[in-house]
């Protein structure tokens, strides 16, 4: 009798070193052409921010060498990438503004973002744990989000109340609740998405779900998106009212559940609008950004358009324009910053990046065979997608403004950290996905060869 198993998927973890290798080659290459167009010399840093990039980045391959064989080949690399451009275009920044120290901070906030996915990786073996804990994922995404309303803790920067300080250090914990609380949504709805979408009184087209079905989750909504417009912090707010929609449609494959949000979604703009000052004004930037009166708030978003329309189509060259007249060019308007210096085209390979990064999460929430996992990667995917949206649909006016940063790319520890653990819970799942069915025999009564085989991996 014979017996085929698995091979050690060495050739998919090899194709992932190659990748790892060309993202760390173009984003030091990148910091090398700043520092040649600056000074016609090498950056001093070079060796020791493409080497800490690359060095980091060949850990977290190792880990998965050790503890994900079937993982993903290609999200590190491209989220490795990102990161290096987003390292890339805040030192270039640096070099014209007075402060000279958020590339190696957010170096450091890198570090810290790669060893986390690492310790997911090392730490969860299976992600189908972390149903065992929804109720609790739902409580601990609400104390994150009212951390930042405690007296002592809280601080409130450029008109937002989201962060929490120790010491010189602030971090906004709303970037964590989201992952917790996509959590809770994957697990609840896993176990009730039949209630959600086969019972329940049925209004023309739209079956509406019972209340003791739909409670606890939109109760859950509510709660984090009312705390979040108390903080005025709407981008978050819209963020996760976009993955709460985006994880309900996946869970009952209902259109007439996004039909319903953007219902809900209007309602709550036209209230936020007519309710909040903040709000009115960010809309009126919006629609009037060169009207006279709006002169002083909208400069920033002005300035951003001016600068990519001065890119044009190939950029003026990394370090040969002046992303840094704009206001926080390194964070809120990063994507602007790139715009101006590497042009439509570099806009449109960053956003191909994006899309190969959303792309593999979503298909991994296709190829895992638990309800829970497709859940929880198709809500971590939608969670990237949507926070990308929403900024570069400010940055471009295409919506209003609503202060989110770019994932991976812009400056600022919390976002960059929250990402990476995103990061690390996709190639966990991945792997799972990715890993060979159980063999099956063929027993020779059946007229079979009795020859074992194993399912090759996708």
């Amino acid at each position: 009798m014979a017996t085929v198993t698995p091979v050690y998927p060495a050739t998919r973890r090899n194709t992932e070193l190659a990748l790892l290798v060309m993202a760390v080659l173009v984003a030091t290459g990148a910091w090398a052409v700043v520092g040649l167009t600056e000074d016609g010399t090498l950056p001093p840093g070079l060796a020791l921010y493409g080497g800490g990039l690359g060095g980091l980045a060949v850990v977290l391959h190792l880990v998965l060498r050790w503890k994900a064989q079937y993982a993903d080949p290609v999200l590190l690399p491209v989220a490795t990438l990102l990161n290096g451009l987003g390292l890339v275009v805040i030192h270039r920044l640096d070099l014209s503004s007075s402060r000279a120290d958020q590339a190696p901070r957010q170096l450091l906030w890198s570090a810290i973002g790669i060893l986390a996915a690492g310790a997911v990786l090392w730490v969860l073996r299976d992600h189908r744990v972390l149903r065992r804990y929804t109720f609790t994922a739902m409580v601990a995404g609400l104390v994150l989000l009212l951390l930042p309303l405690l007296p002592g803790l809280g601080r409130t920067i450029n008109g937002a109340r989201i962060w929490i300080g120790v010491g010189p250090l602030s971090f906004q914990p709303g970037e964590l609740a989201k992952i917790v609380l996509a959590v809770f949504f994957a697990g609840y709805l896993v176990v009730h998405r039949d209630a959600l979408s086969l019972t329940g009184p049925k209004l023309l087209f739209l079956r509406l779900p019972r209340a003791r079905d739909l409670g606890p989750i939109l109760v859950a909504w509510l709660a984090s998106v009312g705390i979040l417009v108390l903080q005025r912090d709407l981008g978050t707010s819209l963020l996760f009212f976009g993955l709460f929609v985006a994880v309900l449609y996946v869970a009952t494959e209902r259109v007439s559940w996004i039909l319903l949000g953007l219902a809900l979604f209007l309602a709550g703009a036209a209230l936020a609008a007519s309710t909040f000052g903040h709000v009115q004004q960010r809309i009126d930037i919006w629609l009037h950004p060169f009207a006279a009166s709006n002169a002083d708030d909208s400069y920033q978003l002005v300035q951003g358009l001016y600068g990519m329309a001065n890119g044009g189509l190939l950029g003026t060259g990394l370090d040969r324009g002046r992303p840094d007249i704009v206001p926080f060019a390194n964070s809120d308007f990063i994507y602007s910053s790139i715009g101006e210096e590497l042009g439509l085209v570099g806009l449109f390979a960053v956003l191909l990046l994006y899309g190969v990064l959303v792309e593999r999460g979503l298909r991994t929430a296709i190829a895992v065979r638990d309800g829970f996992g497709k859940l929880l990667a198709a809500g971590l995917a939608f969670s990237v997608t949507l926070q990308v949206f929403v900024v570069v649909g400010g940055v471009t006016r295409v919506i209003p403004l609503t202060g989110l940063t770019m994932p991976f790319l812009a400056a600022g520890g919390s976002s960059l950290v929250s990402n990476w653990i995103v990061v690390g819970l996709l190639l966990r799942i991945s792997d799972l996905a990715r890993r060979p069915a159980p063999e099956v025999r063929n027993g020779p009564e059946s007229g079979d060869t009795g020859v074992t085989q194993a399912v090759r991996v996708p």
